[in-house]
């Protein structure tokens, strides 16, 4: 991780749906992503040079419930620990701000799953399923 630069901010938002675009993440408006990236919690955001090639992101209402959100890291850099280090540095932010009995959630894409696993993360099911609703 020493080539890379480590930000505490959200990237641009254009730099942010590029991303999303690239990593086959879903789609979001720019409004969407405008509105959004600055109700996050916490960002992390990983520079190559000026080249913009990964974040994470935590939101939620600073108490009860975190969500991790928006973890991606550009093709081309995959599989070089940028994951890991943006996981490392959120989980960082939670053990320093999150209360005791707070939830922590994320929705694991395989094989990403993995990834979170090292950070104790544990499938919900099955006493639980995740569920959603996309507005279009």
């Amino acid at each position: 991780m020493e080539r890379y630069r480590i930000v505490y901010d959200v990237p641009t938002v254009s730099a942010y749906v590029h991303l999303r675009q690239k990593t086959g993440l879903s789609e979001k408006s720019i409004e969407a992503a405008e509105r959004g990236l600055k109700h996050s919690l916490f960002a992390v955001s990983i520079y190559d040079s000026e080249t913009f090639i990964g974040m994470g992101r935590v939101i939620g209402d600073e108490g009860c419930f975190y969500q991790i959100v928006d973890i991606a890291v550009d093709p081309a850099y995959q599989g070089k620990g940028i994951g890991k280090q943006i996981m490392k540095e959120i989980m960082h932010y939670l053990d320093t701000h999150a209360p005791k009995g707070a939830y922590v959630s994320l929705i694991a894409d395989p094989p990403a799953d993995r990834l979170y696993k090292q950070f104790g993360f544990a499938y919900t099911y099955p006493t639980s399923y995740g569920m959603y609703k996309r507005y279009e």
